[in-house]
Order: C-alpha cells, then structure tokens, then sequence
C-alpha cells in the first residue's frame, strides 16, 4: 500500500497489560507484516498499562531494537485510557490498534487502514458478525457478543454492527474531534467512540475479518458486560440531557445530522407495531425460557423484557413511527423504560397472581400467563408510545420574510 503525500502516515497502538509471554512474538509479526504490506512511514506503539510482570523490559529491548517500534509506559490501567492518551499526542494522519493476541488475522490491516488513508472513510472496524466474517470462538462468547450488540442497537440506534472487536482506525482529525467527549477510560472506550462518530455524522467503514478466540484471554467477561451496560446507559443519558455538544462537533467536522422523516398513517402504524410486536413476543419468549433455568422466572421475566423494550421500543422508532436520526433518541428510549416499567409491572403481577392461585406452576404455565399479559400490555404500549413518546408535535416556523409555515413532526417531549 502506497501514498505520496509525506509524514507519518500510520501509528498502530498495541495496549498490553502483563503480556510477557505474547508480547514480542506479537509484536515481531506485526512489524514483519507492515513491512511487507505498506509503503507509506508507520510506527508501532507499545501501551503499557502499568503491567506488573516483564512487559516492561521486553517492550523496551523491542523498541531498542526495532527502529519503527516505541514502548510507552503508562501507570494508568485501562484500553481506554492507553488509546485515549497515545492517540492524543499522535502526529500519525491515521490512527489504528489492534489486541496483543492477534485474534484478528493481519491480513485484514490493508482493507481496514485504506479508506482512511484515501480520505473516503473516518473510522474504519473489523466486525466478527458479518456472514462473510470467518469466527472461531465458543458459543458462550458467540452469545454474549450479540446480545450485547442487539442491545447497543435497540438502546442507542446504532448502524455499525461489532462494537467490541479490538481492531480498529480511525482518522487523526476525528480522533481530535471526538476523544474529549469519550469518558470511558476501560472497555467501553471503543463503543463509546462509534456511538458519538455515528452521531456526528461521520462515515464508518465495516471490514468481515477472520478472527480466532484466544483461550488464554485474562478479559473478565461478566464484569466487562456488566461495565458495558453501565456504559450504555450513561451514554444514553448524556445524549438525552444533550451533554455531548454535537453541534460544534457537526461544525468541526463539517458534517450534520440526519433530517428526521414523516412518520406512517395511522393504520400503517398498527400494522407495523404488531408486526414488531409478534416479533418481540417471540423474543421475549426465547429469551424467557433461556434464562429461567439459571435465574428464576421473576428474574427471566425481568431480563427477557427489558431487553426487548429496548429492542422494541428502536424498532417501533423507526419502523411504526418513521423517525430517523438522533435528535431527542435518548430521551425517547428513556420514556420507553418508562413504559416497560409499566409492562413489566402489569406482567409481573401476572406471575404473582398465578403462582398464588396453583403454588408451584411449571415453565409452560407461566409463559403462557405472561404472554396473555403481553398481549395486553403491547396495547397499552402502542398507546403510551404514539400518545407520548412519539407523539406528533405541530411547531411553527418564522421565515425570513415575517411569514409563518407550520411543521408537523413526531418528537419526544
């Protein structure tokens, strides 16, 4: 890969944190591939998050060594934290990292780095959840990944399709644009990012990559899930008070939000609600039946309809109501937990009321009380979500010339 313009053109950030045993073959490989691949000026950038064992001397003798390699020591744990700071003081046109376990092969760095080197793309992210993706990993990783990214979608209306895939690039002018408005230092650093790319405007380019599970991963999956929620639900807050300025960061990048579309008539509407609907039921079913065995079923039926009021309440966004963009997204998807809030209540009480009249009722006698309460709370949803949430407002306009036109458009309160 060649480029004519000079300077740096790439800077690779690989964040480690006590990977004596990985680290130099890693981080040979990696140089050995760039070498070979790009002809425009690279460097490699070693990100020690405080490591306790040899990373340190082996990133130092590495850098010594290899002339296009630096090691920077860091006493700050956190991914997060060792891009947001190496990333900051970069002078490289394209900024890029990848996971020290080269779980992603090296051959997907071209597809990724180009776009963003022509100037066509801003951000630039391999994704394992692509048909085309090729993904060796087992099933409770497999699980976890795309709930957690059905949920990124339904909560933030997200397009990208893997937010935590740890191979990425972005351009040094978005970073400067988009990193002070980042405030996970850990995990949620990546997802974060996209979110508030996406948001403003920028265009994101998806790559399918051949990705191999590493068994020795030190990565506490429960409580990166666990901050991971958390993470949405700040994030979603902060866009809802409008805490992320994202006009001024419109403004910087040149770009603007996505104009909002005329919602459906009134029978499309229902039409539509209950196709969603239907689906969700099915879900929520699924879902149910997954979890009872290990959680219980007020904890199932709690974890199985909050995941698809959010779902829900994204799909019936834009497909029943036909609103678009990210104006008042937050604080719709807020009055949507409201609304579960209510159905779960209404549910809830089913279950209640059943295991008072029979004691001991088996799985498939509880599914069915709490589809029967579904049903009903689905009509009392599509209700609260047209009457308030999405509710169509009429606003009137002053032009120019004193003269008065009227707009009707569906927005949150």
């Amino acid at each position: 890969m060649t480029r004519s313009s000079g300077g740096l053109a790439i800077e690779l950030v690989i964040p480690v944190y006590n990977e004596e045993a990985s680290l130099e073959a890693s981080v040979r490989d990696v140089v050995a591939y760039l070498d070979d691949a790009f002809q425009v000026p690279w460097r490699v950038t070693i990100a020690d998050n405080a490591s306790t064992d040899g990373t340190r001397e082996i990133g130092e003798e590495l850098a010594a060594e290899l002339e296009r390699v630096s090691y920077r020591r860091l006493e700050t744990k956190g991914r997060g934290y060792a891009l947001r700071t190496t990333w900051s003081e970069s002078e490289a046109e394209v900024l890029a990292y990848l996971d020290v376990d080269l779980s992603t092969d090296l051959a997907a760095l071209p597809p990724l780095l180009a776009p963003l080197l022509s100037g066509h793309s801003d951000l630039s992210i391999g994704t394992r959840l692509r048909r085309d993706s090729r993904v060796v990993r087992g099933p409770k990783r497999e699980f976890i990944s795309r709930t957690y990214n059905a949920m990124l979608h339904g909560a933030l209306g997200v397009r990208f399709s893997d937010a935590q895939c740890g191979f990425k690039a972005i351009r040094a002018d978005a970073a400067k644009a988009l990193l002070p408005h980042v405030e996970d230092n850990a995990w949620f650093f990546d997802t974060e990012l996209l979110v508030l790319a996406e948001r403003a405007g920028l265009r994101i380019h998806e790559i399918p990559v051949d990705w191999t599970d590493d068994p020795t991963s030190s990565v506490n999956i429960k409580q990166t899930a666990l901050d991971d929620m958390r993470g949405i639900v700040r994030v979603v807050g902060s866009l809802a008070r409008g805490k992320v300025p994202l006009p001024a960061i419109y403004a910087e990048l040149g770009r603007r939000p996505l104009l909002p579309s005329l919602p459906p008539s009134f029978f499309g509407q229902v039409l539509r609600f209950g196709a969603v609907g239907v689906l969700s039921t099915v879900a929520f079913a699924l879902l149910y039946l997954l979890i009872q065995p290990m959680a219980g079923a007020q904890a199932a039926n709690f974890a199985a309809l909050l995941i698809t009021a959010v779902l829900n309440t994204a799909a019936n966004r834009r497909f029943t109501f036909g609103i678009r963009g990210p104006e008042h997204y937050g604080l719709q998807q807020f009055q949507g937990l409201i609304v579960f809030g209510l159905a779960w209540a209404l549910t809830s009480s089913s279950l209640l009321g059943l295991h008072a009249v029979i004691g001991q009722p088996g799985a498939t006698a509880e599914l069915v009380t709490l589809t029967a309460a579904n049903i009903v709370a689905t009509i009392l949803r599509f209700a609260l979500l047209k009457a308030w949430v999405f509710r169509t407002r009429t606003t009137v306009a002053r032009g120019p010339d004193d003269t008065v036109s009227v707009a009707s458009r569906a927005s949150a309160a």
